[in-house]
C-alpha cells in the first residue's frame, strides 16, 4: 500500500503543490494543510525550528492528505534521522554537487539492504497509521528524496548527479544559484538562464520530476507549462507579508 500520495501523483506524471514553512509553527501547517496543498516543506535549513518543533509540525500536517517533507540544513545524513522516524515523507537535501552527496542522501532515507538509515521509527508508522514493521516495509519506496540544484558546481555535475539511482526529484533553486554564479538576483542574466536550461534539460531527461519555485501564480503556471511537476507555491514569509501588506493597503483605501 503506497502511504505517499505526492510520489504517487508524480509517478502517473501529475503536478504537486505545495509550499514552505519557516516559521516553527504547527498551527501554519494545519492551515496549509487544510487549504488542500498536496505536500508542506518544513525548513531547518533556515527556519529557527528544532526537531521537536519539527515533529510537532509533521504530526499538524495529518489534517489533510498533505504529505510533510523536511529540508535539512546541510547534505549531513544523520541530520535527516530524527525527521524521517517523526514520520516525514520525504527529505529536500540542499547545496549537493556532486554524485557521492548524492548517494549519501539517498542512502540515508533507505534501510538496509538500499541504504544506511537506522531502524527506529517510534512515532512515524502512528502518523501513518501502521505499525512499526509494516512502516519498515513502506518506507523505502515511501520516502521521496529531493536534491536541490542550487550551485553552479551542481549543473556542472548534473548528469552525473541525477544517474544515481533513488533520486525522486531535482529541485532548481534559482536564489542560491543566481548567487554561485555571481550574479544574485539578476535571473535574467545570460549566464543564468543557460545554467537553468541546462539543468532543466538534465533533469528531464532523467528519471527525476522537475522542481521549481514559483513566487506568483503566474510563475506557477510558467513552470508548469516547461515541465516542472513539483512546484513550491512561494514561502510563508513571502505570502504572509503580501497578505498583510495587502490587507492594509485596501484597508486604507
Amino acid at each position: 500500500m503506497s502511504i505517499n500520495p505526492v510520489k504517487d501523483r508524480l509517478a502517473a506524471g501529475g503536478v504537486a503543490f505545495g509550499t514552505l514553512v519557516s516559521m516553527p509553527s504547527p498551527q501554519l501547517v494545519q492551515l496549509v494543510a487544510a487549504a488542500g496543498f498536496d505536500w508542506v516543506l518544513i525548513d531547518l535549513e533556515h527556519g529557527a525550528i528544532s526537531v521537536e518543533t519539527a515533529q510537532a509540525m509533521i504530526a499538524a500536517s495529518a489534517v489533510g492528505r498533505c504529505v510533510p517533507l523536511v529540508r535539512v540544513a546541510w547534505t549531513v545524513p544523520w541530520l535527516a534521522k530524527p525527521l524521517l522516524d517523526g514520520g516525514a515523507l520525504g527529505v529536500v537535501w540542499p547545496m549537493v554537487r556532486s554524485a557521492a552527496e548524492a548517494r549519501e542522501a539517498v542512502a540515508a532515507c533507505r534501510y538496509a539492504p538500499s541504504g544506511d538509515r537506522g531502524w527506529g521509527p517510534f512515532y512515524a508508522p502512528a502518523r501513518w497509521g501502521m505499525t512499526p514493521f509494516e512502516y519498515t516495509g513502506a518506507a523505502n519506496d515511501a520516502v521521496l528524496v529531493a536534491v536541490l540544484i542550487e550551485h553552479v558546481d551542481a549543473v556542472a555535475a548534473i548528469d552525473e548527479i541525477l544517474a544515481v539511482p533513488g533520486i525522486d526529484v531535482a529541485v532548481i533553486a534559482p536564489f542560491d544559484l543566481s548567487v554561485s554564479l555571481g550574479r544574485p538576483g539578476a535571473f535574467d542574466d545570460p549566464a543564468f538562464v543557460a545554467a537553468v536550461e541546462r539543468a532543466e534539460r538534465a533533469i528531464h531527461a532523467s528519471s527525476a520530476a522537475l522542481g521549481g519555485v514559483a513566487p506568483t501564480p503566474e510563475r506557477a503556471r510558467d513552470l508548469i507549462g516547461r515541465g516542472y511537476r513539483l512546484v513550491m507555491c512561494a514561502y510563508d514569509v513571502l505570502i504572509v507579508d503580501r497578505a498583510l501588506r495587502g490587507f492594509l493597503d485596501a484597508a486604507r483605501g
